[in-house]
């Protein structure tokens, strides 16, 4: 439940803070360990069957442990206490480590569609036998990582990255297995690096909503999910509120939104309980836990009418 102070001048302010997001340590470490040890597996069994698809899956999964590690770094500076100098703590960690994880997919994807296209040019024969052995550990792998952090995939854009990326591998590793299933009855040698292809597609199109996110919070953009219109419409109807300005929202982390917001209420004095009814409603309504609001008697900007001034 959101906690309130005020201040004895002329601005009312009330801080809101959500509860500590669920604790997923343990399901990084499991999901980490488990990757890595199939990344190499996959590594070694890639070369040893000459198969191309085998290594861009290894490739990928190298660069979802490096993304679970990031993540998890991520959370555990998130838990550091504020400073002098880092008033916010490092919440916003969570957000950088989202957007690295989407750049470094997306440039991984493009080396291993290089090497698709030029295999393409020159099938190479393929083990299908241990191919598909590989890649029926990794459905299991994968499909496990993902039921780890399946529970906080709506709530935290690192957790569905992480999510995200482990379902999609699962049925990565399934196309893998049915491609090395034909091709060892037709001899097809062409399939392993269309299926290679197809993996970069999926990649891409998986990688693509996280990278946009984690873009537009880096940017401090209203969150998806926000009603920004509805939250300066809430405000604006007040009892008391003549107008509203310097309304912004934004994210603290991919866990928490933050806003801001001057209203002015003519004739209106520090309201304590009308602090307290902003931000539960903030909270509850909108999803914004940490509230900052400023009352003023006049406007302070001429000219400014609306939100967002």
């Amino acid at each position: 439940m959101a906690h309130s102070h005020s201040h004895g001048h002329d601005h009312g302010h009330h801080h809101g803070h959500s509860h500590a997001p669920a604790n997923f340590d343990r399901a990084f470490a499991i999901g980490i360990t488990l990757n890595l040890g199939f990344v190499i597996a996959e590594v070694a069994f890639g070369l040893a069957s000459h198969s191309l698809a085998l290594l861009a899956d290894a490739g990928h999964n190298l660069s979802d442990v490096l993304g679970l590690g990031l993540a998890w770094g991520a959370v555990w500076l998130g838990r550091k206490p504020a400073t002098p100098r880092f008033t916010y703590g490092f919440r916003r960690s969570s957000i950088l480590a989202s957007l690295f994880n989407a750049v470094f997919l997306l440039l991984a994807v493009g080396a291993i569609a290089w090497e698709a296209v030029q295999r393409l040019a020159s099938p190479a024969a393929v083990d299908s036998t241990t191919v598909m052995i590989v890649a029926a550990v990794g459905i299991a792998v994968n499909g496990i990582t993902a039921w780890l952090f399946a529970r906080g995939a709506k709530g935290d854009l690192n957790i569905r990255g992480a999510f995200v990326h482990m379902a999609s591998d699962a049925a990565i590793s399934a196309g893998v297995v049915v491609a090395a299933l034909v091709t060892l009855y037709t001899g097809w040698l062409w399939l392993d690096p269309v299926v290679s292809l197809a993996i970069v597609v999926l990649i891409v199109a998986g990688t693509w909503g996280l990278l946009r996110e984690s873009m537009r919070l880096a940017l401090d953009a209203v969150p998806e999910g926000v009603d920004q219109a509805g939250v300066a419409a809430y405000l604006a109807a007040l009892p008391g509120v003549a107008q509203v300005h310097d309304l912004h929202i934004w994210s603290m982390s991919t866990t928490e939104v933050a806003l801001t917001a001057h209203l002015v209420r003519p004739d209106c004095g520090v309201d304590d309980g009308l602090s307290a009814k902003i931000a539960h409603d903030l909270e509850h309504d909108f999803g914004i836990a940490h509230v900052t609001i400023q009352c003023e008697a006049a406007a302070q900007h001429d000219g400014c009418v609306g939100a967002g001034c």
